[in-house]
């Protein structure tokens, strides 16, 4: 059960300042050990679109700085992804507290599974979708351009997907939370399986660059990773069925949404006392 001793509204305060101090430390550790690599890092990110690039062509720095800022900028947001699971950490610490037993057994895979997923996503679009991307548009350039990409352009470019990429991968997280919520069934979900199969499409059309292959890329894993999400929600709503009442909340009192006879009869109800 939730900690029944209730604590003044600076108490959590204060500890949530010093969960963030300790991200903010944790995030600055690790970036502080990988500002010596920041070159090389960025080498290893470029690597590929330089794979494909022409032998005589390179890459360049538009603006005077860019040498300097743009692989300390990549350093920067490669630390907070690095420390994504600490940050998560402190997180579920602050709010673990406030849960149910249930709550914490179903949340806390949640919790991992998610990170796990947004580290997939982004492996993914370095490992498959990169090469792909980028083979296409330097192989598409007219003849007698020049491909010379800019350094703080890659870097925006990039970062997006991997964004990108980390989110849509957390589709089975959503789809899991929406059955356990009630907000969904599996069965619903299912019949409304083309307009997911639609969606995942204006989802890559929105999170992608212009161009029809990194949308196909982000829209097919959205769909695929849906139907994994119904499958595993099922066993989420079983496991939460079949948790003991250790904590004085039963499966029978659990909230479970009204349907659409026991909305109507409800408002009924409501309307034949108002008139009363």
């Amino acid at each position: 059960m939730p900690d029944d001793t209730e604590q003044p509204l600076i108490y959590h305060l204060i500890e949530l300042r010093d969960r963030l101090l300790r991200v903010v430390l944790v995030v600055g550790v690790v970036f502080i050990a990988l500002v010596p690599f920041s070159n090389t890092l960025f080498s290893l990110l470029s690597g590929p679109l330089m794979a494909h690039m022409p032998d005589d062509s390179s890459m360049i720095a538009i603006e005077v700085a860019s040498p300097f800022l743009i692989p300390f900028k990549l350093t920067l947001f490669l630390a907070l992804f690095i420390s994504i699971p600490y940050v998560l950490y402190q997180l579920w610490s602050f709010v673990a507290p406030g849960l149910y037993t249930h709550e914490r057994r179903l949340a806390f895979p949640l919790l991992v599974s998610s990170t796990a997923l947004f580290y997939a996503g982004a492996a993914f679009a370095y490992f498959v979708v990169f090469p792909l991307v980028f083979a296409f548009f330097t192989g598409a350039a007219p003849e007698g351009v020049a491909v010379m990409t800019d350094i703080s352009r890659y870097l925006d470019f990039v970062l997006t997907l991997f964004f990108a990429f980390g989110a849509a991968f957390e589709v089975p997280v959503l789809t899991v939370l929406l059955v356990w919520t009630g907000m969904a069934t599996q069965e619903g979900l299912r019949e409304k399986r083309p307009y997911i199969i639609v969606g995942a499409f204006v989802i890559g059309m929105l999170l992608t660059p212009p161009d029809v292959i990194s949308q196909t890329l982000l829209a097919v894993p959205v769909w695929l990773l849906f139907e994994l999400g119904v499958y595993f929600s099922g066993w989420f709503i079983r496991q939460r069925d079949d948790l003991p009442d250790n904590d004085g909340y039963s499966s029978v009192d659990r909230y479970k949404p009204m349907s659409d006879k026991e909305m109507d009869a409800e408002l009924d109800r409501i309307d034949k006392e108002g008139k009363s």
